[in-house]
């Protein structure tokens, strides 16, 4: 039996917190929205007595100055509301646009700032998504909700307004009401809980039409879909995702047609009960016409409050359904500190300590990094190596403060980590990652990270030190040139090499006393790998370097290397010392070595 999951914010919780947003950044969208549902309410009586009115004029044989006036007076009533209404709903709309972004950037600093293993976390990652698609356009909910308590709000008073007028009528008529707007009600719920029920398979299907879409429109993805024609295939996995998300769309459009047929009955029944009443009324006790003409229209009217509070309410409970993943997302438990975390403390000189660390992934058994002692001394320049899934990056991670360990403890100077604020700790690393990012920006935003008080000198001197000089003197407008097209029709893309050494260059710019090179010249050909090698030292000049390779020559200019076997250090010394020890390092450098020694057999 599936076991329903309960959204994790109630309705009033969610209420509280768009009421909250609106009157921080943006009052007039609940003052207007009050404004807005009083002249609506004004205008439906003011149309409610309208024709009564005048057809009471009328009966009574009135003379025409007094029906013209009267008619005047109504007419002008009306022009204005409406025209006061149409002036509210205008300004209300920009200001719920920008509670709607306020909340769209909230959710943006949530999901850069957030703890590390969040963002590596695919639950969290679908959370995200369903936040963010609560602020897609001006009828998701992050908008939509105040037109729907606007709307409740006016449905309301007019149906308290009614309710007065239509006191002194038969008691069985208001049974009727409130029997069948239960039923209403209840199958409605039903159908707002359905969906509700079934938004991670909703979540889930868009998600692989995007990514398919993405994938089908990506020019990094070009060459594969052409080289391997695969095209075919791609159209049938997008068909297939696109017939799945069909397949829920009608089942919802389905269960939410029954929802609208059981609406209707309902509705004709309320209708038909009244006109009988009133028609019998209108029969046997003389009522004039006019009074039977306000209370006919009352009651319909009456009928259309009642569903408008029934619809409204649906639709509030549908749209705090979804907005809770807004309020979960941006709740989430943080598993670092930040703000409330201890200050670095001011040194010339940081050493990193790993006691006893072992470290496992969320949700894994196996162990990647296994009761390590390690300990990185100020200026020293470290080499770690050995084979895939040795435990390399994850070790580079957990000193970098991306994860923290399962268990064991990691000091700087002393100090567990975990007591400082982590975004000060990641301000002591420059790093250059296996999977960097370049965003569509300038070279010299690009290197500094920064739209204003670039340090020019300083960019250039470290695009120099990256070896690429001459490549931004060849682009169309030097440290100025765009670089990627997505967003610049100018823009230019850079080579894979050309990519890593303009990382480097971003890492030496941050200038942190820790410099994290995780595989930097993986794209580099050898005589560009060498002219890393050569300005290596000038890189790395004060700071303490941790440098991961595969290749074993890249590693003779450090201090010391590591060589990581099954997230334990196997062996540990100077390139010297590791070939004498004739151990695993030795071996994987001489089948390395046989690549490059002429008339050596590759075994």
């Amino acid at each position: 039996m599936k076991i329903k999951e309960k959204p994790k914010y109630s309705l009033w919780q969610v209420l509280r917190f768009m009421l909250s947003q609106a009157w921080l950044h943006h009052k007039s969208v609940i003052f207007l929205g009050i404004a807005y549902a009083a002249l609506l309410v004004m205008q439906n009586v003011a149309q409610l007595l309208f024709t009564p009115a005048v057809l009471r004029i009328v009966e009574s044989h009135g003379s025409v100055p007094v029906l013209l006036a009267t008619i005047g007076c109504f007419t002008l009533l009306l022009l204005v509301m409406s025209g006061l209404r149409e002036y509210a709903d205008k300004n209300m709309m920009f200001g719920r646009i920008l509670v709607r972004s306020k909340i769209g950037s909230a959710l943006n600093e949530k999901a850069c700032t957030t703890s590390y293993p969040n963002v590596q976390n695919p639950q969290m990652k679908k959370l995200y998504d369903r936040a963010c698609q609560t602020g897609w356009n001006n009828d998701e909910p992050q908008e939509h909700i105040f037109v729907t308590l606007q709307e409740l709000l006016q449905n309301i008073l007019c149906f308290v307004l009614y309710l007065l007028l239509l006191s002194g009528m038969n008691p069985i008529l208001l049974a009727a009401v409130i029997l069948t707007t239960a039923i209403s009600f209840f199958v409605n719920m039903k159908c707002s809980n359905w969906q509700y029920d079934h938004r991670n398979e909703f979540t889930e299907h868009y998600s692989k039409i995007n990514y398919l879409r993405q994938i089908m429109e990506s020019p990094e993805t070009a060459k594969d879909i052409r080289i391997f024609g695969l095209v075919p295939w791609l159209k049938e996995l997008r068909e297939k995702a696109c017939s799945a998300y069909d397949a829920l769309i009608a089942t919802r459009d389905a269960i939410s047609f029954w929802g609208a047929v059981v609406d209707l009955v309902m509705a004709f029944l309320r209708n038909g009960i009244a006109y009988l009443y009133l028609i019998h009324l209108l029969l046997t006790t003389g009522m004039p016409v006019s009074q039977f003409l306000l209370y006919f229209a009352a009651f319909t009217g009456f009928s259309e409050w009642v569903t408008g509070i029934l619809s409204s309410c649906n639709e509030l409970r549908k749209e705090t359904l979804a907005l809770s993943a807004v309020l979960e997302y941006l709740n989430l438990p943080e598993l670092f500190r930040f703000e409330d975390g201890a200050k670095i403390p001011k040194a010339d000189r940081y050493e990193l300590r790993m006691e006893q660390v072992s470290f496992r992934y969320p949700g894994s058994e196996k162990e990647i990094i296994h009761k390590m002692d390690l300990t990185l001394h100020p200026g020293e320049k470290l080499a770690i190596v050995g084979l895939n899934g040795a435990g390399k990056t994850t070790l580079v991670r957990l000193l970098c403060g991306l994860y923290d360990p399962t268990q064991g403890r990691i000091t700087l100077n002393g100090q567990d980590i975990r007591n400082f604020d982590r975004r000060e700790y990641y301000m002591l690393f420059s790093a250059v990652f296996q999977d960097f990012s370049i965003p569509d920006l300038t070279v010299a935003e690009t290197v500094a990270q920064d739209y204003e008080g670039i340090d020019i000198s300083k960019v250039k001197t470290c695009i120099e030190k990256a070896g690429l000089t001459k490549t931004v003197a060849e682009l169309p407008k030097g440290l100025d040139t765009h670089l990627g097209k997505e967003i610049f029709l100018d823009g230019v893309r850079l080579s894979g090499g050309q990519t890593q050494r303009m990382m480097l260059a971003r890492a030496i710019y941050k200038d942190g006393p820790f410099l994290i090179l995780d595989e930097p010249t993986a794209a580099l050909d050898p005589l560009a790998e060498n002219d890393i090698y050569q300005k290596y030292n000038q890189m790395t000049a004060g700071k303490t370097a941790v440098f991961i390779s595969h290749r074993l020559a890249s590693t003779r200019f450090c201090d010391r290397i590591l060589f990581l076997e099954d997230g334990c250090i196997k062996e540990e010394g100077s390139h010297e010392q590791l070939l004498a020890m004739g151990g695993g390092y030795a071996k994987l450098f001489e089948v390395q070595a046989r690549y490059y020694q002429e008339g050596r057999e590759f075994v």
